[in-house]
């Protein structure tokens, strides 16, 4: 009882110091799980556009795709997802067009076109930009800000494509930040036991928040971090 009275003032002492970029985080409303629980996929995995498991990318709204069928230039466009999932093609009308991957939607619009069109359509789909799916990197990289996913992605790969961890990094403050089931969760790493193999390099997906803390008297997230090895686990708070 006295320490989750505690974890709570802690937690509030470091939402009074932090920048506008994590407040609602900081403030308390997030679970906190260590590495040896499984942080789940995101709510929107496989409906809105994800990367799930090792398939392919699936298309989210606002995702911008090239449609090309092979000797019917009016019919090769580039088209964006609208907020409803849809995209609309000449002779087809609208068609669904979230959480299939490019090959399902290439295979979806080759059959209506044999239906009534074409015959032997060769279609071919690919994904021009990857606008659905983003992740924000902050804290001690190089170059922090949102960054696109445009590949299935681990932790490593999206600290790299912030330009890598600067000086000021502290290697046991990795955290991911995700909601699921409707809940803020979050997830604490150590970026030395990943790199040694010791530990797993976990996938990221859209909207996740990724935060690299700062070492020393500088660490936002310092009180909070030093308690983990003590508590092993952290509950809902």
């Amino acid at each position: 009882m006295y320490l989750r009275v505690w974890l709570c003032l802690a937690l509030l002492g470091l939402a009074a110091c932090a920048g506008d970029g994590t407040r609602d985080v900081r403030e308390g409303r997030a679970r906190m799980v260590t590495t040896t629980d499984t942080l789940r996929p995101p709510d929107t995995t496989g409906s809105s556009g994800a990367y799930e498991g090792v398939s392919e990318y699936r298309l989210g709204a606002r995702d911008v795709i090239e449609i090309e069928v092979y000797q019917m230039a009016e019919l090769t466009r580039k088209v964006r997802v609208n907020s409803k999932g849809m995209i609309s093609l000449p002779l087809l009308g609208p068609i669904k067009a979230v959480g299939k991957t490019p090959s399902e939607l290439e295979d979806e619009i080759t059959r209506l076109l044999a239906d009534d069109f074409l015959q032997d359509p060769q279609v071919t789909v690919f994904v021009a930009e990857y606008t659905s799916q983003q992740i924000t990197v902050e804290g001690a990289v190089n170059a922090p800000g949102i960054y696109p996913l445009n590949g299935k992605t681990s932790l490593l790969q999206a600290i790299v494509r912030a330009g890598g961890v600067s000086e000021r990094a502290n290697p046991r403050g990795i955290i991911i930040f995700r909601v699921i089931d409707g809940e803020r969760m979050a997830a604490v790493f150590d970026l030395r036991e990943i790199r040694g193999g010791n530990a797993e390099d976990p996938q990221v997906y859209g909207d996740d928040l990724i935060v690299i803390d700062e070492s020393g008297s500088k660490s936002a997230w310092r009180t909070l971090l030093g308690a983990m090895p003590v508590l092993g686990m952290f509950r809902v708070f």
